[in-house]
């Protein structure tokens, strides 16, 4: 389900009255806010075939801490609202003595990152290959302000792109007007800039 609702989208639609058309908008937004989750470098949570901004439960395999710091674990994803728990095991069984403790990291939601407590870890993360399980909750509950408007102006535009799909050009009064291509605009992704994943910038 979207979380940019259709009324939200149709101040950006001003053509567009009543409620006739409402289903195929939410089906748009749906569409367009899983496109955005894959530019972000988001793969698809536990419970759903595809990538999406509203939060939901990940398991995420991560080769190890970063490179620059063996004491900050760097999700994949961000925002991160919650870490339900966090196993290092080089073996890849991740059995309950793997695990770590609440209180052996700290959590930065904003960043994305499970950092390890310098006074009360025990054990630091592992690494290798596929060492360390995450089980987390991710995403959004409520969308920014700009990453809403990002959402609704590339939702507009193809939208109102609908009659020129596939069509290079168009003929009107005997005049031939040459269409613009159909991918995300700049001003969309100048506005998504800030909420790409790490990886998906360098």
């Amino acid at each position: 389900m979207a979380m940019v609702s259709a009324a939200t989208l149709k101040t950006y639609l001003p053509e567009i009255t009543g409620t006739s058309a409402d289903t195929d908008l939410s089906n748009l937004l749906e569409r367009v806010e899983c496109a955005i989750a894959r530019y972000f470098g988001w793969v698809k949570p536990d419970a759903s075939s595809d990538p999406q901004l509203l939060a939901a439960t990940y398991t995420f395999f991560l080769n190890g801490p970063t490179f620059g710091n063996v004491a900050v674990l760097q999700l994949p994803i961000r925002p991160v609202n919650s870490i339900t728990s966090i196993h290092s095991d080089v073996n890849r069984q991740y059995t309950s003595d793997t695990q770590l403790s609440a209180d052996d990291f700290e959590l930065d939601s904003l960043l994305g990152q499970a950092i390890l407590d310098p006074v009360n870890a025990s054990d630091g993360f592992d690494r290798a290959f596929r060492a360390i399980k995450v089980v987390a909750n991710c995403g959004y509950t409520t969308l920014p302000a700009d990453l809403e408007h990002a959402i609704c102006v590339w939702a507009s535009q193809l939208h109102r792109n609908k009659a020129t799909q596939g069509k290079d050009s168009i003929t009107q009064r005997a005049a031939t007007v040459s269409i613009s291509p159909k991918q995300m605009p700049r001003e969309v992704k100048q506005f998504l800039a800030p909420f790409r994943a790490p990886q998906q910038i360098m």
